[in-house]
């Protein structure tokens, strides 16, 4: 069976109750289970994973590099992870880069990620539901 990864960063492990009005009332058992529906028909298996450390969450993406793809909201990560950027650079199937947040409507340091460049495609504004359609996009990278 071929499996999908999901994998959030630091800080991501509290979402749901952790400042709502910005990342929304979702958990990650929520968002795992919206982007278990939507790669279902696929039958993919979804390997979702969470960590605050970046070596982590580098070593989480060599252990998984033979996913068929990949869902990534680095949190803060996408700021100065290099490590974990290093690790994306390396990542033979496509990846999609997602943040809960309008990154563009909050700080003028989170107004650049250093990953997005490498990734596949980049979602950010749209709450829980990003998720959904980074795994909507990456069945459809895969063939449908």
């Amino acid at each position: 069976m071929s499996e999908i990864l999901l994998l959030n960063g630091p800080n991501l492990g509290i979402l749901g109750r952790r400042e709502p009005e910005i990342y929304g009332s979702e958990t990650l058992a929520d968002i795992q289970q919206a982007v278990t529906e939507e790669v279902a028909g696929r039958g993919w298996r979804v390997v979702s994973k969470q960590h605050d450390c970046e070596g982590e969450m580098v070593r989480t993406v060599q252990d998984h590099e033979d996913a068929v793809g990949a869902i990534i909201n680095p949190g803060a990560l996408m700021i100065a992870g290099w490590s974990l950027r290093d690790a994306l650079a390396n990542y033979p199937s496509p990846w999609i880069e997602v943040h809960l947040s309008n990154i563009w409507a909050r700080e003028a340091f989170r107004h650049q990620s250093i990953l997005g460049s490498l990734a596949s495609g980049v979602i950010f504004g749209l709450g829980a539901d990003g998720y959904r359609l980074a795994a909507r996009a990456l069945v459809g990278m895969n063939g449908r």
